[in-house]
């Protein structure tokens, strides 16, 4: 007899999860398996972090806190929205949750209905689309072209909203291409959602800080829309916080009283101790994280000279974040022994066991002709990762 219910079995294990499972324990059994397929900073949390929250185990943060966070905390927040984003979110209008994916769990479930459409530009995040399905809601596919960055358009985003889109979500700097959408291009797009009084926006954020082409542009900033749009970030990875848990919006009122309701039934607050630091990494200058950029900058383009010298592998340039988003589709047809690559997710497997090389398939991202490589890791790592990479393709005939 199958207790399970329909929900959790028609529910997606995360990719980018799973690809980490597959490759940690592959590297439990004694096999050289080197894993560019978490979206994990491979920096430790900046000392002065660490020390506001041991000062907040020792003032006793270790109580429950209120569900949305501690008011000083999200006073820290509206403070860092108005500081680098010019966006204007008063200490009510924000939800401190454990970490962005909770706070983007919440806004779809509070206002996804059966039927609603929800709108997700590819490549997505892998977990909008299951998030989606869990309110019962349809995730609308806009396909997008490396040759745009992997961006949409205001045309392609109006000629997919019908009568029943609820929803858009996108991700900028985005995962897993790390396209940037600039102030022009969201102002274009705003005028399309300003047309569309029934529709939302979720514009996810959560890679802000690591932006290589200069200041950041949010949604919420073009006023015509700043109504309809919920402004997702955290601080896993712009501050190498990913275990910490620590995510948050800025919404509209209304949304963000539904969501602390949400929350309040499922896990409550974030840890208190989390709180403190979360302060202490939203009220230092950005420019305290740089040396992150820094180092990812010059990991992404030895990775791309590497990429660009393989065959079958069709690059841009990402600007933002911490993955390269290469199509593969040029391999396509060709084999290994037995095998046929005919898809990312094809191309992946190939590469584990001939490369030992773990990578997430496009699939999970809605993109099937590419693949995801995080260079979040140490120079010398992605050097030899991408050795055994070439040499393996080079295998396929």
């Amino acid at each position: 007899m199958n207790l399970l219910s329909d929900r959790i079995q028609n529910l997606s294990e995360s990719q980018t999860i799973a690809m980490s499972k597959k490759s940690r324990e592959m590297q439990e059994s004694g096999i050289d398996v080197i894993s560019l397929s978490l979206g994990e900073p491979d920096f430790n949390t900046p000392d002065f972090i660490k020390d506001a929250a041991k000062k907040g185990i020792d003032e006793n943060f270790t109580y429950y806190p209120p569900i949305a966070g501690y008011k000083d905390l999200r006073e820290a927040i509206s403070r860092k929205f108005k500081r680098d984003n010019n966006l204007d979110y008063s200490a009510e209008q924000i939800v401190v949750s454990t970490g962005a994916k909770q706070s983007i769990a919440n806004v779809v479930l509070c206002t996804v209905n059966p039927g609603d459409e929800v709108l997700l530009p590819a490549p997505y995040w892998v977990s909008y689309f299951d998030l989606v399905k869990l309110a019962g809601g349809t995730p609308i596919v806009i396909p997008t072209q490396i040759d745009n960055d992997f961006k949409i358009t205001a045309e392609e985003l109006e000629q997919h909203i019908t009568a029943k889109t609820k929803l858009l979500i996108f991700s900028s700097p985005c995962n897993p291409s790390g396209s940037l959408y600039g102030s022009n291009e969201l102002a274009s797009l705003s005028r399309v959602i300003a047309k569309n009084k029934g529709m939302l926006v979720i514009s996810d954020e959560i890679y802000e800080l690591i932006n290589f082409e200069g200041k950041h542009a949010s949604l919420a900033a073009n006023q015509e829309v700043y109504d309809q749009v919920v402004t997702v970030n955290g601080l896993s990875k712009g501050f190498a916080m990913t275990g910490w848990r620590c995510g948050y919006i800025g919404a509209p009122l209304w949304l963000a009283k539904a969501c602390d309701k949400m929350q309040g039934q499922i896990t409550s607050a974030t840890s208190g101790i989390t709180q403190r630091a979360a302060i202490a990494a939203l009220e230092a200058a950005p420019s305290e994280m740089n040396y992150m950029k820094t180092a990812f900058l010059k990991r992404r383009d030895l990775v791309l000279k590497h990429l660009n010298e393989i065959e079958g592998f069709v690059t841009n340039l990402p600007k933002g974040a911490f993955y390269i988003f290469p199509n593969i589709s040029g391999l396509f047809g060709k084999k290994y022994g037995d095998q046929t690559i005919s898809s990312g997710q094809d191309l992946c497997v190939f590469l584990l066991q001939e490369a030992r090389v773990a990578l997430v398939p496009g699939e999970a991202f809605g993109s099937p002709q590419c693949l995801r490589i995080s260079y979040a890791a140490s120079e010398e790592v992605l050097e030899e990762a991408m050795k055994r990479i070439k040499n393996a393709v080079q295998k396929l005939k």
